[in-house]
C-alpha cells in the first residue's frame, strides 16, 4: 500500500510557496513543479484539531469546508485568535494595512510587525501598502474607522479573488492607483488613535511573486476532495492559498489548499483532476470534460 500523508497547508517562505506536511516534511513549490496527489481509498477527512493538539475523537468533516476543524476545535482555535477579535492585551505592535485584490476590491487589516508580509501573502494580496503602526487596540480602532467612515471591507470573499487575477491591469501603476488614492483619504481622516503612527504610502506588488503575469485563465476551482479522487497539473501560479494548475488537458483549475488538509493523500501519477470541480461562469475556451 502506498505511504499516507497528512497535509498541514500551504505556508509561504522567504516569498515562495511550501506545502507542510504533518511530521515536518515540506515541499517548496516552483513554477513548472508537477503537483499530483490521491485522496485514499475509503478514507475520510477528519478534524486537524486546535492550537498545535490533534482532535481527540478525530470527528469528521465536510470536504468543503476550508477549515477543516469540527464545532469544538474551531471554538478552541477562536479563541485563541487575533483575526477573531478574541485577544485585547497581545503587547506586540500592529500594522494596519491596505490590501488590493483586483479592480474595485481593496480591503483594510492588521498583522503582527514581526510577521511583516507573510499576512498579505497568505491571504493573496496583489498589491499592498501599510497604513500606520501601533499597539493592537490602536491598531483594531483604525481598521474598523477605515470601515465606518469610507466603507472599506476587512475581507474579499476567496472566490471574487480568483476570478479577477488572469485579468489585471498590466503595469504596476494601474495595480497600485486605488491603495494610493484610499491611502490619501485615509490619512485625511480625523479621529485616528494618537498611539498609531501612521506610514508613508509605498506599495508593493506581488505579480511576479504569485506567477501571475500572462497567467491564463482558470476554468474552475476544485470544491472539495473526495475518497479515491486525484488532483494533477503543473503549477502554473500561486497565490494565497491557492494554486493554479495547468492539466494535461491544457486547462488551468485552481486548487485552494486549504481543502487537502484532514485527508490522507497517497502520491499518483497523471495530470487529470477527477474530484468535484466548481466551473466558473467564465468565456470562451472553457473544457467541460473536467466536470
Amino acid at each position: 500500500m502506498a505511504q499516507a500523508w497528512k497535509c498541514s497547508g500551504l505556508r509561504w517562505v522567504a516569498g515562495c510557496p511550501v506545502l507542510v506536511w504533518d511530521g515536518g516534511r515540506r515541499t517548496a513549490l516552483t513554477w513548472g513543479k508537477r503537483v499530483a496527489f490521491g485522496v485514499a481509498e475509503g478514507g475520510g477527512r477528519t478534524c486537524v484539531g486546535a492550537r498545535g493538539h490533534p482532535c481527540p475523537v478525530r470527528t469528521a468533516v465536510p470536504g468543503r469546508s476550508t477549515g477543516a476543524r469540527c464545532e469544538e476545535c474551531a471554538r478552541l482555535d477562536r479563541a485563541h485568535s487575533v483575526a477573531a477579535d478574541t485577544i485585547a492585551d497581545d503587547p506586540r505592535p500592529y500594522r494596519v494595512y491596505l490590501a488590493w485584490f483586483g479592480p474595485g476590491m481593496v480591503k483594510v487589516g492588521i498583522t503582527a510587525e514581526e510577521r511583516g508580509s507573510a499576512r498579505l501573502l497568505e491571504q493573496g494580496a496583489v498589491c499592498f501598502s501599510w497604513l500606520g503602526t501601533g499597539p493592537l487596540m490602536a491598531a483594531r480602532r483604525t481598521e474598523e474607522l477605515l470601515r465606518a467612515a469610507l466603507g472599506v471591507p476587512d475581507r474579499i470573499p476567496y472566490a471574487e479573488k480568483r476570478a479577477v487575477r488572469a485579468r489585471l491591469p498590466e503595469s504596476t501603476g494601474e495595480r497600485a492607483a486605488e491603495i494610493t488614492e484610499l491611502h490619501g483619504r485615509a490619512v485625511a481622516l480625523g479621529g485616528w488613535p494618537e498611539s498609531l503612527t501612521p506610514a508613508p504610502c509605498r506599495p508593493v506588488d506581488h505579480v511576479d511573486v504569485f506567477g501571475l503575469g500572462g497567467l491564463p485563465a482558470a476554468v474552475g476551482a476544485v470544491s472539495e476532495l473526495v475518497a479515491g479522487g486525484a488532483v494533477g497539473g503543473r503549477l502554473v501560479a500561486a497565490a494565497g492559498p491557492d494554486l493554479h494548475l495547468e492539466t494535461g488537458a491544457g486547462s488551468v483549475v485552481v486548487l485552494d489548499t486549504r481543502l487537502m488538509t484532514g485527508w490522507e493523500l497517497v502520491a499518483v501519477g497523471g495530470e487529470e483532476v477527477t474530484v468535484p470541480v466548481r466551473r466558473f461562469s467564465a468565456p470562451s475556451g472553457v473544457q467541460s470534460g473536467l466536470f
